[in-house]
């Protein structure tokens, strides 16, 4: 009995402790701090909604988020030794010396998780906010975690771009090895999974069969059923041909244009209002667009990710994430390229690219150079 009145006793302190803990955590989830320079501008520290500082200039802003929800990536200069590691709201550090870099950046963290690599074995894992390993480090890489799910790369090589790389060369690829999706408990959900950065994990659907919708792929889960998910590209061109191109008029295009466009006039890149640029061009750009219609026309679509030194008004920043960097697993770019080359003409391309939005498909950005 009285092991049963201890093990009682502690399981209700837990859960108090628990408690208390969540709203800490959750009170700290709801305001979002955010970053500013000391005086010389050399340091970053935190204030939070109301001004109050929460945590004085010390860190480096090479590497870190200018927004702090749940977890940081910091570089500091600590007695003349610079040291890096991982910052939650409690203020606890961990991960020291392991950051994860992808293209010389530090990782930020996306939905209370973030990336780091056992720089000893060179391999990923991901900690959560409470700075617990809740994946180890046995991958080759790993991506954000994704509406829970991540994909991970085990077995592959690593080939440098240069034959003999050199300190501080990190540009490389992936070659061979097998990717798996798994979710944030290291369950393995799909094996042989491909890393597409043209899936949105958000839209993802469980049957017991192949998705019939033709916008979306599916994976045979480990368990026999079926996982499905929106294919951006897919979902982009059936959007165009069905309901944007046909019957074009100057109310639908302004319908699907951003409410600020950017593009290339005589003068160089400039910002116009949609009103104003499409009632200006409308018929050039009916006359291209209509163009796409025709089963000759050539062609492409790229999947890419909005650029953040182009796209700085307020109207963009929530298509960014607290690093400046694009959300281009949920909101990427839709970039039509159309191609001119023979018949005379010149080699040439326009533009238009399109931004995915909770509205829809929206027009951004336009570069004409061939005005047919």
């Amino acid at each position: 009995m009285r092991f049963f009145v201890v093990r009682h006793t502690l399981y209700v302190f837990a859960i108090i402790i628990a408690l208390l803990w969540n709203s800490r955590v959750l009170g700290q989830k709801s305001d979002t701090w955010i970053a500013f320079y000391n005086q010389d501008s050399t340091k970053i520290g935190y204030k939070d909604s109301e001004g109050n500082m929460k945590i004085a200039p010390r860190f480096s802003g090479y590497a870190t988020a200018m927004k702090f929800e749940d977890i940081i990536s910091v570089i500091s200069d600590e007695d003349g030794k610079w040291t890096s590691y991982y910052l939650n709201k409690a203020e606890q550090t961990f991960g020291t010396d392991s950051l994860y870099f992808f293209d010389n950046a530090p990782d930020c963290e996306h939905e209370g998780f973030i990336r780091f690599r056992d720089h000893r074995t060179d391999k990923v894992g991901v900690f959560n906010k409470l700075g617990n390993i809740i994946i180890p480090a046995i991958y080759d890489d790993l991506t954000k975690v994704r509406n829970g799910m991540l994909v991970g790369l085990k077995g592959a090589e690593k080939k440098y771009e240069h034959e003999q790389p050199y300190e501080g060369d990190n540009y490389y690829t992936w070659v061979g090895g097998q990717e798996v999706l798994i979710d944030t408990l290291n369950t393995i959900l799909v094996e042989n999974f491909p890393n597409d950065r043209g899936l949105d994990f958000y839209s993802l659907e469980k049957s017991s069969q192949p998705a019939t919708d033709k916008r979306r792929k599916s994976f045979r889960t480990k368990e026999g059923t079926y996982f499905s998910f929106i294919d951006f590209e897919t979902e982009f061109r059936t959007w165009l041909q069905k309901d944007f191109l046909p019957d074009l008029t100057m109310e639908k295009l302004m319908a699907a244009a951003h409410d600020t466009i950017v593009w290339e006039s005589t003068n160089g890149w400039t910002n116009t209002d949609k009103q104003t640029f499409v009632q200006d061009h409308f018929a050039v750009l009916k006359k291209i667009l209509t163009e796409l219609q025709v089963p000759a026309a050539d062609y492409s679509i790229i999947v890419g990710h909005l650029n953040p030194f182009m796209y700085t008004g307020e109207d963009f920043a929530l298509y960014f994430n607290n690093c400046r960097e694009s959300k281009e697993w949920q909101c990427p770019v839709l970039n039509i390229v159309i191609t001119y080359n023979g018949k005379g003409l010149e080699f040439k391309q326009n533009h238009f690219d399109f931004l995915r939005t909770d509205e829809g498909y929206k027009l951004i950005s336009v570069t004409i150079r061939n005005a047919l």
